[in-house]
């Protein structure tokens, strides 16, 4: 077990790093799976003492602050066992408006993000009567909806109960120095009405006029470019219809910048029998396959076809192999994968899948990844050797037996369908190339473009190891398995990201074109394509970077410079386009400059920016994976030093601002009817630079906070006034930041959400951030 761990631990990405922690995650939460029923059974990992914002009167004024804009006032007061009035009177009492504008969509369609920010603060009974979920649902959407405990840090702070208690003199002093700070710091802002949170659903989902609509392409344009719907909720799509993924106003505008194929994360057990030899497969597959059929045929008129994607055959409790020991594989705590050695398990998934695209024909194919997160085939996470089954067998062979499953069910429902397959975790993301002769030819080999490149960032060398818009590939990885499978006489496709990625995702794009460019012709010259898939959960909002992609990817294509002046100038006229393609190349040129590396991409606070609380003393946990970051500077900083990692973050935030003026200056010679979309290009630049800067501040922060901490009384007066002085300059320049990004966040929806994660921070938890830092410079003194 620790050997395997060990492995685990040392690769690089993003699904291999989740392997890690779900498997330590699973001791923690050890019945969860078998008895998922009870509140009990909710996982608690060590359950540490929760952390308390000091800055607040006390729990519940910090309760009420962080759910004000997020839930109704009811539901607070019924939690907390107080009136409306009560609760509303403490809330006005620190300056928040007396009616606040609150989310109608906030359950449905925000509820990681109300996990996150309740986290600390309630027991799960508590949070479960704010989620209106029973404990099953949560356990589940802790498990399954993209590993969302591990975001948390796989454990849940032991939160005493929440019950108002009216306020004493102490705290209703304090409340009132909040008030009297944020009256002056926010003016009539905080009454001020933005754009709703969620607004982008409705915006996204209104029809195109018939004048702004292209001819569909789907039938003449054979090179797939495939993306996932920046409004989807993640879980089961098809058994909601309400909460259409693929709207028409979406699907229209997506098919303006050239995408002809949407992906849907499904699971196989769900969408067919499985016969008699799993009975209880199947439940509920009917309606969702009608459900499946209306999205296909909606899509197809846009010219977009639908691909399910899969990780099969998934593991199961340990319960369910009583009186099937023999299709019992490898075995990671309470789960246990279905052994695809054994017959019965190839032919239900190959029968399966072949039903699927019989009762669905015009399904463009599947996405697969046989080596991902969740646990499918025995060498999906490197231990088949611990299966009775497969001990005598090589990995190669297994994968390369899942991947014939899964393209001979396709085609045997539907031999013109696609079938994608991903080299992802294929021998832990490195030469991969044996495996490639033994795959079946009539497939696709996907393979993310920049992996394994060599970088260095502020005399720091890496790899990058996830997909990366800095980091220009394509890689020493992809070329290699593209040149092997073109030589079996496959298809070949790239997965590459064009908006965002990890670097950045809690913004739906950035405007870094030349970058786009760049990749896009490298992958031209450099290998024949059949296909692209252009995000990941997040990366799927239709934006000006995937039009440059779409256009750089005819036949003949066109000059780079050609391309970025026919995009610029759709965008912002024949005035402002000059400028716009000068910011371009600026930004793109200081973008350059980001510290890659899986450490920082994931854990750092690069997604909150000045949302991210600072903290006077050591909190003592560690940083999650794109949850919380915390005050984790030694996880957040990877192979960089601390001072590096601030300079590389200063450097793109310094880099930016010329760019900055140039696209302001754009935007002003923008006509009026183009105006909107500019001004948006410049809204999440502006966003960008604010994020980019906060990281800077925060790892000087912590860096001087924790020197002063452990050096104590060796420094001297002039190092301790030294350290302190960085401390005040951090916050300071955090609290502009702050009142900076709440602003552009209250005028767009956008800021701050990710599809998966939803939103990494509302427009007060920046108004919270400047009480925050305040409250830490009384402390440290002039």
């Amino acid at each position: 077990m620790f050997n395997r761990l060990s492995r685990i631990c040392r690769l690089s990405s993003r699904r291999w790093v989740l392997i890690f922690f779900g498997l330590v995650s699973l001791c923690s939460s050890a019945r969860a799976l078998e008895d998922p029923s009870g509140l009990s059974e909710l996982p608690v990992g060590d359950s540490p003492d929760p952390i308390s914002a000091p800055y607040f009167p006390d729990r519940v004024h910090e309760f009420i602050w962080r759910n004000w804009e997020a839930v109704p006032a009811e539901k607070l007061a019924k939690i907390l066992g107080a009136t409306v009035e009560q609760i509303t009177e403490i809330a006005v009492s620190m300056g928040l408006p007396e009616k606040p504008e609150v989310p109608s969509r906030m359950l449905e369609r925000g509820y990681v993000g109300l996990i996150r920010r309740n986290w600390h603060l309630l027991p799960y009974d508590q949070l479960l009567e704010l989620l209106e979920m029973t404990p099953d649902r949560l356990n589940v959407m802790l498990r399954e909806e993209d590993f969302l405990w591990i975001k948390l840090g796989r454990r849940k702070p032991a939160c005493p109960p929440l019950r108002y208690e009216p306020p004493d003199a102490m705290a209703q002093n304090r409340a009132a120095e909040i008030r009297r700070l944020v009256e002056k710091e926010f003016g009539e802002a905080l009454s001020n009405q933005g754009e709703p949170r969620f607004d982008f659903v409705r915006q996204l989902s209104q029809p195109l006029p018939e004048e702004d609509l292209e001819t569909p392409t789907e039938k003449t344009d054979s090179f797939r470019r495939i993306v996932y719907s920046y409004v989807a909720v993640y879980g089961d799509p098809l058994m909601r219809p309400e909460l259409d993924p693929y709207p028409d106003g979406l699907l229209q505008r997506i098919a303006c910048v050239g995408v002809n194929g949407v992906w849907l994360h499904a699971v196989l057990r769900d969408l067919a029998p499985g016969g008699e030899t799993f009975p209880e497969f199947g439940e509920g597959c009917e309606t969702r396959l009608a459900n499946l059929r209306e999205l296909v045929k909606r899509a197809s008129g846009y010219g977009i076809r639908v691909y399910l994607y899969f990780n099969e055959p998934r593991a199961m409790p340990l319960s369910f192999f009583e009186g099937r020991s023999e299709m019992a594989g490898v075995k990671e705590e309470h789960l246990q994968a279905l052994c695809t050695s054994h017959p019965k398990v190839r032919k239900w998934m190959g029968d399966a899948l072949a039903f699927i695209f019989r009762e669905v024909p015009d399904l463009g194919g599947v996405y697969v990844i046989t080596a991902s997160e969740n646990l499918t085939n025995c060498a999906s996470h490197g231990d088949w050797k611990s299966c009775p089954h497969c001990v005598y067998r090589g990995d190669s062979e297994i994968l390369a037996e899942v991947v014939a499953v899964i393209e001979e069910g396709v085609h045997r429902g539907n031999p013109e369908a696609r079938v994608l397959i991903s080299d992802w975790g294929w021998k832990g993301h490195g030469d991969a190339r044996e495996i490639i002769p033994l795959l079946p030819k009539a497939i696709t080999l996907m393979s993310v473009s920049e992996w394994n490149l060599p970088i260095e960032r502020g005399g720091v060398e890496s790899l990058v190891g996830e997909y990366s818009i800095s980091s220009v590939g394509p890689g020493p990885r992809s070329l290699p398995h593209w040149k092997a499978a073109r030589e079996q006489g496959m298809g070949t496709g790239a997965e590459i990201q064009f908006n965002n990625t990890c670097e950045i995702a809690s913004l739906p794009y950035i405007p870094v074109m030349d970058l786009v460019a760049e990749h896009c012709s490298n992958l031209l010259a450099a290998a024949d394509l059949d296909a692209m898939l252009i995000g990941w959960t997040m990366g799927g909002y239709p934006s000006p970077n995937i039009a440059v992609a779409k256009r750089l990817c005819q036949d003949p294509a066109p000059a780079v410079d050609s391309v970025l002046d026919s995009v610029a100038l759709e965008r912002y006229g024949p005035d402002g386009a000059p400028l716009a393609r000068r910011a371009w190349r600026i930004l793109s040129e200081a973008y350059r400059e980001y510290p890659f590396h899986i450490s920082v991409v994931y854990t750092s606070p690069v997604q909150m920016g000045p949302a991210n609380p600072l903290y006077l003393t050591k909190t003592g946990y560690s940083a999650t994976m794109w949850g919380l970051p915390y005050d984790d500077l030694k996880g957040w900083r990877g192979p960089y030093p601390p001072e590096i990692l601030a300079q590389q973050f200063e450097k793109i935030a310094k880099g930016w601002k010329p760019g900055l003026d140039l696209l302001e200056e754009a935007v002003s010679k923008t006509p009026e009817s183009l105006r909107g979309e500019a001004r948006s290009d410049l809204r999440l630049a502006k966003a960008a630079a604010i994020h980019f800067q906060s990281v800077a501040n925060q790892t000087r922060f912590v860096m001087s906070r924790d020197q002063l901490s452990e050096g104590g009384s060796s420094f001297s007066e002039e190092e301790q006034s030294r350290l302190k002085e960085v401390m005040r300059d951090s916050l300071e320049s955090e609290m502009e930041l702050a009142r900076e990004l709440y602003n552009l966040s209250k005028e767009d929806s956008r800021i701050g959400f990710e599809p998966s994660c939803h939103y990494f921070y509302l427009p007060l938890d920046l108004v919270e951030k400047v009480i925050n830092c305040r409250w830490i410079l009384e402390r440290i003194g002039p």
